[in-house]
């Protein structure tokens, strides 16, 4: 069987309707030289046959000329927006116009970058929720959810909230950051990072990055402690543990705060001790795309309970614990629904599994990437430490053009991803103080390329994924 329903536009009717049987997908893509002229629906053979066509009739004047496609490569954001009730299959064609691949709902056209897998309770507990009628911020499984976390993070207290992003805003804020003060953050991470610094009123301090872990370098963060300085925000990016020794003793000499930024690192872990428990808040996001995910939604660690109980209220807008509707702070609404943290709850419930598959394709990717020197750079595996793997990434030797290797390696079917951009390179943040040299942030950024980290890929796609990059990038560094 060909790998889609297709025919000539001079084939007939019945040569059609076997080709739409033998699929099953109720449509054929109509082909004049190969290039995709035209569908065909099962429907709209139906309506042919009652108005007088015979199946030995020619497909051609039957098919609709007025469909919609995409060239290979559109945005998957693009093509997902463009799928409705009629609209469920889209035919994704090359520069010639030849039919390449066929898009549908479930994004089986390719393989995305990360996915959530939602293959355990999930379904059980939201029903659960809906059942109940306990579907916004009240219900056990927002309790449930931060033990959990508490659990997984001893000598902590958990805060679930509506984001990541919220939830470092509210970390900053409850520990008293305030307008004029400065937090030091790397320049190679999600803006978010930044956001939630300038949305408290203080300052972000860009910080050059290590070349070999692309997280905060401890000796450039000393050199950037000022009168101002109250807080470092060290980033686990991608997965990989800061270098949480030097920092925190960076942190105790100097009277920091310390802020972790561990939306994209659960499970991380810096000599035997997890990430989120070295400073005095740690945040996690649980965007879709995040190792758990929830939708949205995202927790916040604190160590001093007091604080986490005012960040509580204060997630609350401000509400008081005693007195209903009495508002003891200006607060904000950042809480996580009840559905929210019921799917945080089934995720959790299967973390182990997730984490150490994460940490089985980065090692699958190394053993098949492995010896391409002087072509790619390998993310850096810390011996003494866990690395979660959120996303794969390597570096790319100067000389191949990043670009290309991700378009080509999309008409394969294989999604890939950039680095951030450096933040201070930005135009919202291009006034703030920043480390004399940012050349390590800019150079990882250019060259910085993840590959597909979903954990429910399989071990042929892995291979497939693996062997197309070594093969895409050997023939472009022969090229350059």
């Amino acid at each position: 069987m060909v790998k889609f329903p297709t025919v000539c536009s001079n084939q007939s009717v019945r040569e059609c309707m076997a080709i739409i049987d033998e699929h099953a997908k109720r449509i054929s893509y109509i082909l004049e030289n190969e290039i995709l002229v035209g569908v065909v629906t099962d429907g709209d053979i139906r309506r042919a046959l009652l108005n007088g066509t015979t199946l030995d009739d020619s497909i051609g004047p039957i098919m609709n000329k007025d469909f919609v496609s995409f060239p290979v490569g559109t945005d998957s954001k693009v093509i997902r927006e463009r799928f409705s009730k009629r609209v469920r299959q889209i035919p994704l064609v090359d520069e010639n116009g030849c039919l390449f691949d066929v898009a549908d709902p479930l994004g089986n056209f390719r393989i995305s970058v990360l996915e959530p897998s939602m293959k355990g309770n999930e379904l059980k507990y939201v029903s659960e929720c809906i059942k109940t009628n306990w579907i916004s911020s009240q219900g056990k499984f927002v309790n449930e959810f931060e033990k959990v976390f508490e659990d997984f993070h001893p000598q902590t207290n958990a805060l679930a909230v509506s984001n990541g992003t919220v939830a470092l805003h509210l970390a900053l804020i409850a520990l008293g950051i305030k307008p004029g003060d400065e937090v030091i953050v790397p320049s190679l991470t999600f803006a978010a990072s930044a956001n939630a610094i300038i949305h408290t009123g203080a300052n972000p301090v860009f910080c050059e990055v290590d070349p070999d872990t692309w997280c905060i370098d401890p000796y450039e963060v000393e050199k950037l402690i000022s009168p101002k300085t109250k807080a470092i925000m060290p980033v686990h990016l991608y997965g990989h543990p800061c270098e949480m020794d030097v920092l925190r003793s960076i942190c105790d000499k100097s009277k920091l705060l310390m802020i972790e930024d561990s939306a994209e690192a659960l499970g991380s872990q810096w000599k035997g001790q997890k990430v989120g428990t070295f400073g005095d808040a740690a945040t996690f996001s649980f965007f879709g795309n995040k190792t758990i995910s929830t939708g949205e939604g995202g927790m916040i660690l604190f160590k001093d309970s007091k604080v986490a109980q005012k960040a509580r209220i204060l997630r609350d807008h401000g509400m008081s614990k005693d007195k209903r509707y009495w508002h003891d702070f200006v607060g904000y609404n950042y809480r996580l629904t009840n559905i929210q943290a019921a799917i945080g709850v089934a995720q959790m419930e299967k973390f182990q599994k997730i984490l150490e598959k994460k940490i089985t394709i980065s090692k699958f990717y190394d053993s098949i990437l492995n010896g391409s020197d002087g072509i790619v750079k390998l993310p850096f595996q810390p011996k003494h430490s866990i690395h979660s793997n959120w996303l794969y990434g390597i570096i790319l030797d100067k000389k191949i053009n990043r670009e290309n290797i991700s378009s080509e390696l999309l008409a394969l079917g294989i999604e890939t991803r950039p680095f951030f951009f450096p933040l201070h390179t930005m135009p919202p943040y291009m006034e703030y103080k920043k480390s004399n040299s940012l050349s390590h942030s800019i150079d990882l950024s250019s060259q910085g390329l993840s590959l597909p980290t979903s954990v429910d890929l399989t071990d042929n796609e892995l291979q497939s994924i693996s062997m197309s990059v070594k093969r895409v990038l050997k023939k472009h560094f022969e090229k350059a």
